[in-house]
């Protein structure tokens, strides 16, 4: 009896609706970012790991967004330190003068990820198989692998 009772039923699938709502969530996690700084990838990676049973739409959408955050706004962000201690380092000799529009397009890397990932979020709540550039395919290869 124990057993039985031990035993939870399957989860529901996600109706098309909960689909898109949590696939533009997890692309929306990007958001969290301006507040926390670091927290944007938590939101995708809870979000597949609640969902990923329920809706492969759901996994497939939630990896993008987090290995996209990692990517671009963590190595982004870490890119954009590294270019200005650079670049600060080198300005006490001037070659670091010529170092800061580097620097500067550097710095627009969490930027662009932030303008990307709601776009994202956008085409999933309307339906869209919305896919990363470079990394949507490899992402869609490896859940139907």
């Amino acid at each position: 009896m124990n057993e039985q009772m031990s035993q939870q039923p399957p989860a529901l699938p996600l109706t098309p609706q909960e689909e898109r709502q949590w696939a533009m969530l997890a692309h929306l996690g990007v958001l969290a970012n301006l507040f926390s700084g670091f927290l944007g990838p938590a939101v995708p990676l809870a979000i597949y790991l609640i969902y990923k049973d329920r809706s492969r739409y759901v996994a497939y959408q939630s990896l993008q967004g987090l290995v996209f955050q990692l990517i671009w706004w963590v190595g982004g962000g870490a890119l954009t330190g590294v270019a200005w201690a650079i670049t600060g380092t080198l300005s006490t000799v001037l070659i670091g003068l010529l170092c800061i529009p580097v620097a500067c397009v550097i710095s627009a890397m969490p930027l662009v990820a932030l303008v990307y990932g709601v776009y994202g979020g956008i085409q999933c709540n309307q339906g869209a198989d919305f896919k990363y550039w470079l990394i949507g395919d490899w992402f869609r290869n490896t859940l139907n692998g």
